[in-house]
């Protein structure tokens, strides 16, 4: 086939339009194919109720990297973030709450009630996660070093390590312990109450389906105080009309720049011609030539369907076998009269414009992954509520709101042969169910419902096991290894082959840094001077 584009990405989510968007600026000829009717991939904005539109999946703002925003001009088109008046509210079993963010002396007030001890502490535990995450945030632009390069890979790896090395012996501690311990570890090292420790604790159980007894997940932890709202670092927020205003932005922006984007064009086979890769076949029959293919899609999705196994050698199959992905994660949108009641704080506050959290300890979050392992899923379910509509009046009627419920754990397979198809209304239900626990007459002001089970997450956005990050974010599957040794700096096993998605450093989240870096990735192997910056 004679090639008629430069590059063929894979999927139209944010770290596909991204790549797309730096290869057009640096004069390469860019066609992105969709599976969907709608650009966005997990982050998009759609009516799920008439009158009632959200974020139905990605549903938060603090990672996307600023200079992917500067580079894009995304605020010239509308790009607008609102941040959260306090991070978190924690309803406790006791009646009592707890309140994260607003600032450190507001937090330690709050963190008073419960213990002077960890208020005395939260200074140092701060400065503590924020010495790493500099370091790590400064890494996040920059592709890993590709194992089995030989002198460059020397090379890279100590530019990237000196920032570590640069570290006092505290720091590097810290760091140790972030990548191996567990949160529960971790946290106990820190605070003696249980409400304290589970406010910090839940980030190590976003969207990772695992206790936090697991060891390694408090680097999950970690991962989410890498971001910024409005230049306030670890600061979080809503984007105005939703996480869909993003992605159509980048859409406007990337069009403007010569992409072209083909939506219902879902991907059968990448086509690969003496070892080399020649373009995409859709499921249409459609072939489609292009220099390079470069896939927004999890690993599991590209190397188990899309690439034809004689295409990959025998090693890096049995890696890719063995890559973890599964996050647990079960999706609901609702439609709501009225705002919920909590019984602890019922009057409208800035609680409702917070992340809400109904997993008030560790135990509790520990007791919902052991459930999911053996039933399927937790009894009292992990549950964050963001209420978009308190800030953003586009998204419900007057006087009626509309809620994110991200929900943890629900197992990616359910056991005894049972099919999510049949489970996820009574597993609704058991959410439903605990938000009603903490806010009685919730249930009844429900109008409207999406659910989306660890099935519904892949079957609409390709999520292999329900997994918003595509694929574990554990040590074993970071920075040079992620997704696997070898293929660690966002090229595959064949040539011309790239991956830009969350499965490639840094992983998971809306941030836009795997699709800026794999664009730089593929401009340098063109071996021509291309404009990037």
């Amino acid at each position: 086939m004679t090639s008629k584009y430069d590059a063929v990405i894979i999927g139209a989510g944010h770290n596909g339009l991204v790549c797309a968007f730096y290869l057009a600026r640096a004069g390469l000829k860019v066609r992105i194919v969709e599976r969907r009717d709608v650009v966005g991939g997990a982050a998009v904005t759609e009516e799920f109720h008439p009158g009632f539109r959200n974020s139905v999946a990605s549903y938060t703002v603090s990672l996307l990297q600023p200079k992917v925003i500067a580079d894009m001009r995304l605020h010239d088109h509308g790009y607008r973030v609102i941040e959260r008046p306090i991070s978190n509210f924690l309803p406790q079993e006791d009646g009592g709450y707890l309140k994260l963010g607003g600032g450190l002396e507001r937090t330690q007030a709050e963190f008073r009630k419960f213990s002077v001890h960890d208020a005395e502490v939260l200074p140092a535990y701060y400065d503590a996660l924020e010495g790493v995450a500099e370091v790590l945030r400064d890494l996040a632009l920059k592709s890993p070093p590709n194992v089995g390069e030989g002198l460059r890979t020397l090379i890279t790896g100590a530019a990237q390590g000196w920032g570590l090395s640069r570290l006092s012996l505290e720091a590097k501690r810290n760091v140790l312990d972030l990548f191996t311990k567990s949160a529960r570890s971790f946290l106990d090292s820190w605070f003696e109450s249980d409400a304290v420790k589970a406010a910090f604790g839940f980030d190590a159980v976003v969207g990772n389906y695992a206790s936090p007894d697991t060891p390694g997940s408090a680097y999950v932890l970690l991962h989410h105080v890498f971001g910024e709202v409005n230049g306030k670092k670890g600061a979080w927020g809503h984007s105005i009309g939703g996480m869909g205003t993003i992605t159509q932005i980048m859409a406007k922006v990337c069009r403007e720049a010569g992409v072209e984007i083909s939506l219902e064009s879902p991907v059968d086979q990448v086509l690969v011609d003496g070892g080399t890769v020649a373009g995409v076949r859709l499921e249409s029959g459609e072939e489609i030539a292009a220099k390079r293919v470069i896939a927004n899609v999890g690993p599991k999705l590209l190397y188990g369907k899309m690439l034809d196994a004689s295409h990959q050698p025998q090693d890096f199959r049995l890696r890719m076998r063995g890559f973890k992905a599964g996050g647990g994660t079960f999706r609901m949108n609702v439609a709501l009269s009225e705002l919920p009641k909590f019984t602890c704080l019922p009057e409208p506050g800035e609680h409702h414009r917070s992340g809400i959290i109904l997993a008030p300890t560790l135990d509790y979050m520990d007791r919902a992954f052991l459930d999911a392992k053996r039933d399927g899923w937790s009894k009292a379910p992990i549950v964050e509520m963001l209420i978009p509509s308190t800030v953003d009046d586009s998204l419900a009627p007057p006087g009626q709101h509309v809620a994110s419920l991200f929900c943890q754990q629900f197992a990616p397979e359910l056991p005894d042969g049972r099919n999510w198809d049949d489970e996820e209304g009574a597993a609704a239900d058991t959410i439903i169910d605990t938000v009603e626990a903490h806010a009685p007459g919730f249930r009844s002001s429900i109008l409207g419902r999406q659910l989306l089970s660890p099935k519904g997450l892949y079957d609409k956005f390709g999520l292999v096991g329900g997994d918003i990050m595509h694929g574990h974010m554990s040590l074993d599957q970071l920075w040079s290894a992620r997704p696997v040794l070898g293929n660690g700096a966002y090229r595959g096993p064949v040539k011309g082959l790239y991956m830009c998605g969350a499965g490639t450093h840094p992983g998971g989240g809306v941030t836009g840094a795997p699709g800026h870096n794999c664009a730089r990735e593929v401009i340098a192997d063109r071996g021509k001077f291309g404009r990037f910056g």
